[in-house]
């Protein structure tokens, strides 16, 4: 594992349709859904040559109760990060874990109760499924939490990730970048009083930010917010897929021109 301890090196969706959330997010971010060659019921998310992430079927037995995306955060001693975590006040969902031919894992939450996942690949080469500007790759971590403070502390702690700019947002506190080895790579904020549990977001790049709207709407999401503009001239959205998983995009706005 050639990523920086700390770094998001994966993202995975559990949901309770494999083959259709497979063409749902096929035909709103672009991805091929390829079958795993040693696990019939695991498929990776496929941006041009490059896999991303992940998909399998929720299941409440290994944890994934509920549809949603987690990601991973590659750390050079899962061991050794997961007792961190429980000195910090964090918890322990599933214990470090080997998978055969792909590395060491463990699942874990914040005090607050995001959850993530810790990995340590088996093989060396980097991950680029955060690739910030790369269609089809996450481009943004985002975590709401009931307790920034806290978690700040936390996380900085266990990953050695450091506070970025802090973006006021009025009455609902600060919007705080974070940062590891001196590049932006997510941000964290207080949670809204209407807003779900504490949890990370992930925005996936998509081309024109419109058009994947439209195309999620179509087919079934429920539009949360946006599409907004935040700094760099990108926009955003926050959804729901149609089998109850939320996520996020990020993208351009293209000129369509005149009719």
């Amino acid at each position: 594992m050639a990523n920086m301890h700390g770094s998001f090196i994966w993202y995975d969706l559990s949901t309770p349709d494999v083959d259709a959330a497979a063409e749902f997010y096929g035909a709103v971010v672009g991805w091929t859904a390829d079958r795993h060659a040693s696990d019939d019921t695991y498929r990776q998310w496929r941006a041009g040559d490059t896999h991303v992430g992940g998909l399998m079927a929720q299941s409440p037995e290994a944890g994934r109760g509920r549809p949603g995306w987690l990601g991973y955060i590659g750390v050079d001693d899962v061991d050794a990060t997961a007792r961190a975590a429980e000195v910090a006040g964090g918890s322990v969902l599933v214990p470090p874990t080997d998978i055969p031919g792909v590395g060491r894992f463990a699942r874990l939450a914040d005090p607050q109760g995001g959850v993530f996942y810790v990995m340590r690949g088996s093989v060396e080469g980097s991950s680029r499924a955060f690739e910030p500007a790369a269609i089809g790759h996450c481009g943004w971590n985002e975590l709401v939490t009931d307790d920034p403070t806290a978690a700040l502390a936390f996380y900085c702690g266990l990953f050695g990730w450091d506070k970025g700019v802090a973006m006021p947002m009025g009455a609902m506190g600060d919007y705080q970048l974070l940062t590891l080895g001196g590049e932006d790579f997510g941000a964290l904020m207080p949670r809204p009083p209407d807003a779900p549990p504490t949890g990370w977001n992930f925005y996936f790049q998509v081309p024109d930010i419109d058009a994947a709207t439209e195309t999620a709407k179509a087919r079934g999401a429920k539009l949360l917010h946006g599409p907004a503009e935040v700094p760099g001239g990108v926009y955003i959205i926050q959804a729901v897929d149609p089998f109850g998983a939320a996520f996020s995009l990020l993208g351009r706005k293209v000129d369509r021109g005149t009719a």
